[in-house]
């Protein structure tokens, strides 16, 4: 990139006093309970609000919560979720063992409403999603499920917020204290250090996809859509 360039896409793209108001979704899941905890440390957030069916059971100083039940109707909330500035989007569920149609329920109608109306509410914000590795968002794949973040990501794209990225991590070791944890990682968890040295590139933790989200949010990134490689380096910037 020419030294111009540089110049003008740090001045329209970084804000590193930003002070981040962030919307989260899937705090209790997984990947989101990681998220939530990086939030809570982060001097760059001032205020995080949880959206969920269940509580985090997390007490903090920055964390408020709204319980609600349908992902496809948000009316009964709408006023609670203006004034936010940054969504990490974490609500999501494994495909194995699940009906097609409940699949894509969760993963592209939940996603695709509530993108639908922060998007309404706070065009300045910036939406972070959780997608995965092997998504195809050329619609081809013959896995149904990749074919569904596909379809997505590719929907996301389309809604006016100031940043859409999209972020597709590879295997993810949870907290120790994570509640909802699929069976499959647990059997994996324990070899997660033989996973890291054997794929560096591919395998993070639940917090590194935290502070790779947040770091997108304050520095920005040339890729919209961030693999596990780049998302990796996104959370190492936390210890720069």
């Amino acid at each position: 990139m020419e030294r111009d360039a540089l110049f003008s896409y740090l001045s329209n793209n970084v804000d590193l006093d930003m002070d981040i108001r962030a919307i989260l979704f899937g705090a209790t899941g997984m990947v989101g309970s990681g998220v939530l905890h990086e939030c809570l440390e982060h001097p760059d957030i001032t205020s995080v609000l949880s959206v969920g069916r269940k509580s985090s059971n997390v007490q903090h100083e920055k964390l408020a919560e709204v319980l609600h039940e349908d992902f496809l109707d948000y009316s009964a909330i709408g006023e609670r979720l203006q004034g936010y500035n940054a969504c990490f989007f974490c609500l999501g569920v494994s495909s194995v063992g699940m009906e097609k149609e409940h699949y894509r329920r969760i993963t592209y109608e939940y996603t695709v409403r509530a993108a639908q109306l922060l998007s309404r509410l706070n065009p300045e914000m910036v939406f972070c999603y959780v997608s995965g590795a092997g998504t195809d968002d050329t619609l081809k794949s013959s896995l149904s499920w990749a074919r569904v973040k596909g379809e997505t990501e590719n929907t996301l794209k389309t809604f006016p917020f100031k940043k859409v990225y999209l972020m597709r991590p590879g295997y993810i070791q949870p907290r120790k204290d994570a509640r909802r944890v699929h069976f499959l990682y647990k059997i994996g968890g324990p070899l997660y250090p033989l996973w890291k040295l054997l794929f560096p590139k591919s395998v993070m933790t639940s917090e590194e996809v935290g502070q790779a989200m947040i770091n997108v949010v304050l520095r920005g990134s040339e890729k919209q859509t961030l693999e596990a490689r780049d998302m990796i380096r996104l959370a190492r910037r936390e210890q720069e």
